[in-house]
């Protein structure tokens, strides 16, 4: 098992790694995929696979920001124009009126600033671009900080996974990799299930 678990560290593809980095944080905002797969998660995994199989940090992460930004970017985009009919569709009213409202008010008061500070939590990573369109927060306002949130985010995540598997290479055995892989998808189902229950219409 150790061995199989090896080969799959080692033998991952590096254009998919390349690709996984860039795509999923696209599509965090861009297509709301942050609701159901934290972009985070698609990083941290990256960086620390890139360890095992060679890929480059470097490149990795200029392809997260790269990703997170432009992702962002559509997500406002989307938001400045089609705002009240993404409200209106199945994942809209899955969000809840109730989030929409709260998100817009805290980009009408906090301006810039809620796009930085939202980067670092998965609900409003996926939410705020999108409301920052629709709250009509001037573009140049959003690019900055949205540019600035989003490199300092991407190159966090990458760079941490990039670490703790250097550190999970070099100190623990290949059976730790099965140890570690087991606890990062429980997290990952917890906090997906966790997610998806509070925004049940049936929680309060």
């Amino acid at each position: 098992m150790a061995g199989f678990i090896d080969s799959v560290l080692t033998g991952f593809p590096v254009w998919a790694l390349y690709l996984i980095v860039f795509l999923l944080p696209f599509l965090e905002a861009s297509v709301l995929l942050g609701f159901v797969f934290p972009g985070e998660t698609a990083l941290i995994f990256g960086g620390a696979v890139g360890t095992q199989n060679g890929a480059s940090l470097t490149l990795l992460m200029v392809l997260a920001v790269v990703g997170a930004v432009s992702g962002d970017a559509v997500g406002y985009a989307v938001g400045r124009r089609w705002g009240p009919r993404l409200q209106a569709t199945r994942l809209g009213r899955f969000v809840g009126e109730e989030r929409w409202v709260v998100t817009e008010a805290f980009l009408l008061k906090r301006g810039g600033t809620a796009v930085f500070f939202g980067r670092w939590t998965a609900l409003l990573r996926a939410m705020v671009p999108g409301a920052a369109g629709m709250a009509r927060l001037p573009y140049r306002t959003f690019f900055v900080y949205n540019a600035l949130g989003g490199t300092l985010w991407a190159v966090a995540c990458v760079l941490g996974g990039y670490l703790v598997g250097s550190a999970v290479g070099r100190y623990v055995t290949s059976f730790g990799y099965v140890i570690l892989g087991l606890v990062v998808l429980a997290i990952t189902v917890a906090l997906v299930h966790r997610r998806r229950k509070r925004h049940s219409p049936a929680s309060p």
